[in-house]
């Protein structure tokens, strides 16, 4: 006889052990063993010996199942990971990591990550095909509106699979930040109130219920100039600014305008690359929504920057609306206070939609969602891309979910209360997509394309390259060690399968995009995953965990606006200002739900960390050890940095940036 020495590790989660008899059985390339009952799993079984007359070979997959005893219900069940040592003194690692709710034969794969060309055993190649069988029933696309990235179909947080819902940490806790955000709120007796301000000492006093650091600095500081033009490179919407080279035909800012007594010209200011420009196009022609019964106001600004002498990015030129004509002026500095700063108050709430529907939800949330079903559908758990992506979904399906049914859908907050709701949002997400490039995604290419390698003071730009660049390291190290030429990118066809449903699901095959519909070399492949991680951490963070620093102060930027903005200036006052901000209540439903997705879970996990060990073999797991290091590294340096800053620059921070899009 010959023993097999088995160690089971159950995961540490809430709920996560089972009262149930657990049963396993060894398979390996020679036979296999008796099914065995394993001494409990309440949370680690360490030393169960099972005997088998002859060696079984090298083990290819072990299958488990568990039994409720009688008088006992089937209860859920998280194994973490199994490991057998054989009799020959190999060490055997199988990664579970997903909940068994039934009392069906589960099977589960050593392991060494394989591709499909290289499953050679026939048990193994019928496992992986019975795993991808059942995801695609599991993982199935849904066309939640024409125009936009597909999703996942469910009806409910419920009816998705147990492994990608929320914990019970996470979901306690997300309910109770919503309805508590909510209740404080509605005991002020402001959620119904439709109302208008009527002087800003009210805002502050129910700002002051909820507050950060930064979110009392732009409380103080949103009239600025200097802080509106800070925002665009470090604020909630780093994505818009570009240098300007050449004005289009429908802003005629002239000289005269913007230097007073010939003191400068915008041909020598550009040619420096002194000039930049925010066009918020996009919202051209949206129609605005009506909230209390009340016609609401969007516009689609044009907005002029000059960097002064003192590395200031300073606006010279606002244009509310993108047609020039009589009652559509350009606004200045030096025009009154009150013109001017409505103008402002225009374009951050312009900004306010722009940023929320495309540059976080459609270019981060719906974009990781399709990363993430594509991945489940078409890539089995022993697959190395598997390994390396599945911790960069962590609780997306559900968060997008809770989005679309809480925010955007007809009873949702955003479609009751933002400017851009209802019709105008999925026509804001359309074109956003229709417009939607694959180097847009990539910050080095953005950077580069945009003109802003050299801006001072850029510090989305300084932490997100240094950030991809980590990133790219750490893929290529663990994507070149399973391929090893372009040959083997080209015939993995579970990995084709993987980008061709990417480019089919969530960029709807529009070619232009740029986006790969299938994968030639590994460099392609490296680039591609690398935007993928990228895209679910970094980019997430940076465009999301600022919602309450820089919106919860309502007037920096208004979810709607009521009024239309000046037609001749000179009109416009204090009380103007206040009777075009929102309403009580479309105010106050704002900042609850912007202090809702900033709020981060006491089980967050951050950039670099693997609570699952997917991967067994040693160079992976080197290089994961190497990126937690890189990661930390920038850490410290990000963190000496904001020391010396007014305004500190956090969302990059590997230390505070979560691995998934998991709010």
């Amino acid at each position: 006889m010959v023993n097999y020495e088995v160690t089971l590790s159950t995961g540490d989660l809430a709920y996560a052990t089972t009262f149930n008899n657990v049963f396993i059985k060894l398979v390996g390339t020679d036979g296999e063993s008796e099914r065995t009952w394993l001494n409990g799993a309440l949370q680690f079984t360490k030393g169960t010996v099972i005997s088998c007359p002859v060696s079984i070979g090298k083990l290819v997959l072990i299958e488990l199942d568990k039994q409720c005893l009688p008088l006992f219900p089937q209860d859920s069940w998280f194994p973490a990971k199994v490991e057998v040592k054989s009799p020959e003194g190999d060490t055997y690692t199988f990664p579970i990591y997903r909940w068994i709710t039934d009392s069906e034969v589960h099977r589960f794969r050593e392991g060494t990550a394989l591709r499909v060309f290289e499953d050679n055993h026939h048990l193994g190649r019928y496992s992986r095909e019975m795993e991808l069988n059942q995801r695609e029933k599991d993982y199935r696309w849904h066309v939640y509106a024409e125009g936009i990235p597909h999703c996942m179909k469910t009806t409910d947080p419920h009816s998705l699979p147990c492994e990608v819902r929320f914990s019970f940490t996470k979901d306690t806790e997300f309910l109770f930040t919503a309805a508590t955000g909510l209740t404080e709120l509605q005991l002020k007796g402001l959620a119904d109130c439709k109302k208008n301000w009527t002087n800003i000492d009210d805002i502050n006093r129910v700002f002051c219920s909820k507050r950060t650091d930064i979110s009392d600095y732009v409380q103080e500081h949103w009239e600025e100039d200097a802080f509106f033009g800070y925002q665009y490179l470090n604020g909630l919407n780093p994505m818009l600014i570009r240098r300007c080279s050449a004005l289009p035909d429908n802003f005629p800012v002239t000289d005269d305008m913007v230097f007073l007594h010939g003191q400068g010209s915008l041909r020598n200011e550009m040619e420096k690359g002194n000039i930049f420009l925010c066009d918020y196009k996009l919202l051209d022609g949206v129609k605005a929504n009506t909230i209390n019964g009340k016609k609401q106001y969007l516009m689609a600004p044009l907005v002029l920057f000059h960097e002064t002498p003192d590395d200031k990015l300073m606006p010279i030129a606002i244009q509310l609306k993108q047609t020039p004509a009589d009652d559509n002026p350009i606004f200045f500095p030096t025009d009154s206070e009150y013109d001017w700063l409505m103008a402002k108050i225009f374009v951050r709430s312009a900004d306010f939609s722009e940023h929320q529907l495309n540059v976080h939800l459609l270019r981060t949330h719906l974009l990781a969602e399709v990363f993430a079903v594509s991945l489940l559908r078409n890539v089995p758990m022993v697959h190395p891309l598997y390994k390396l992506l599945i911790p960069h979904t962590r609780y997306t399906l559900q968060i997008d979910y809770l989005a679309r049914s809480l925010l955007i859908s007809e009873t949702g907050v955003f479609t009751q209360f933002a400017a851009s709701g209802g019709e105008g949002m999925k026509k804001i997400l359309q074109t956003s997509l229709s417009s939607m490039t694959y180097s847009s995604l990539c910050i080095p290419d953005d950077i580069a394309e945009r003109g802003l390698e050299a801006v001072p003071n850029f510090y989305y730009r300084d932490d997100g390259l240094k950030l991809w660049d980590i990133i790219q390291r750490f893929v290529q190290g663990v994507l070149s060690f399973y391929y090893k030429n372009d040959a083997e990118v080209q015939k993995d066809s579970e990995l084709q399968k993987w980008i061709s449903d990417i480019f089919e699901h969530g960029f709807l095959s529009q070619a232009r995009t740029g986006i790969p519909q299938s994968f030639t070399s590994v460099v392609e492949l490296v680039k591609f995953v690398t935007m993928v991680i990228f895209t679910c951490s970094g980019q997430h963070s940076a465009v999301n965990a600022g919602q309450y620093d820089y919106g919860g102060w309502m007037p920096n930027t208004p979810i709607s606006l009521q009024l239309p903005p000046p037609t001749t200036k000179g009109k416009t006052s204090k009380a103007t200002m206040l009777r075009t901000f929102p309403a009580i209540n479309t105010t106050v439903q704002g900042m609850a739900t912007v202090w809702l997705l900033s709020k981060q879970s006491s089980d967050f996990v951050p950039l670099g960390q693997y609570p699952e060990d997917h991967f067994s073999e040693e160079i992976p797991c080197e290089l994961i050890k190497d990126f937690q290091g890189d990661l930390e590294v920038l850490s410290a340096v990000i963190k000496a940095r904001n020391k010396r800053l007014e305004v500190p620059y956090t969302y990059m921070d590997p230390a505070a940036l979560e691995n998934s899009v998991a709010l």
